[in-house]
């Protein structure tokens, strides 16, 4: 299938966070540009805008991207979003799931191919593990909504390469350019798209006595884990005076 109107909607997982490329708008690649490149590839009447911004919430996300979403018209639309609302101490799991599955609805009623992600497992994760529940509880409401609109779900829960640290960011957080090479690769299958996108390397790092280990995790907590609670306690965000990075259909190289 061929598409001409791609638009991808959500927050740091679909903007590209984790993904630097500096020459970029907001300074990242990311899967969906990765999935833009493979569409647009021989194809001059291709058009890809990228409406998300890092930080968002899944009310925001609606707020801000919907309607201009909409208004684009696209034949084909992504979208991710939620993730930011679970890991809050308090999430009302049933009403983001009410409003999200109303935003779908009127996605999948404009007729194009429309495309939502669970949320990822964080069972091998010691510090998202908690969480674990919502996470599955929120995945549910997805795939149901999925299945009454005809969506296609990209099933982040059970890719569980994802356990495997190298496809991160060192923040922990967000995937890191082999993730997102990979999610690239999970979505243009999905679409039934023939491309060429291969695997990036995964580079081992060194081993670390129990110390080692130990003054990471520190480090961890002191340059990424207390600025993000910090943020989130003054209600700031990372993407706080961003806007879009592809406010309009526009080619991609």
């Amino acid at each position: 299938m061929s598409f001409q109107r791609y638009v991808a909607l959500g927050d740091s997982f679909t903007e590209g966070v984790g993904d630097p490329d500096p020459t970029r708008p907001n300074g990242v690649r990311g899967w969906a540009d990765r999935v833009a490149e493979v569409l647009g590839r021989d194809n001059p009447r291709f058009g890809y805008a990228n409406l998300a911004i890092r930080g968002r919430k899944l009310p925001a996300i609606l707020d801000e991207q919907l309607e201009p979403a909409l208004a684009l018209e696209p034949d084909l639309v992504t979208i991710y979003a939620g993730a930011n609302d679970i890991l809050r101490p308090k999430v009302d799991i049933d009403g983001l799931a009410e409003r999200y599955d109303d935003a779908l609805t009127r996605l999948a009623g404009t007729g194009a191919r429309l495309v939502v992600f669970t949320a990822f497992d964080p069972g091998g994760s010691a510090i998202y593990r908690p969480l674990r529940g919502r996470f599955a509880l929120y995945n549910e409401f997805v795939r149901d909504s999925a299945r009454r609109l005809g969506a296609d779900v990209v099933d982040f829960w059970r890719m569980r390469e994802y356990r495997d640290w190298r496809y991160w960011d060192p923040d922990r957080m967000h995937l890191g350019p082999a993730g997102h090479q990979r999610m690239a690769t999970e979505v243009l299958d999905t679409l039934a798209v023939p491309h060429a996108l291969e695997a990036l390397p995964l580079h081992d790092a060194p081993p670390l006595s129990r110390a080692e280990q130990h003054r990471e995790n520190l480090d961890w907590v002191r340059t990424m884990a207390i600025p993000w609670v910090h943020r989130r306690l003054t209600g700031r965000s990372s993407g706080d005076g961003l806007d879009p990075k592809r406010s309009t259909l526009l080619p991609i190289d």
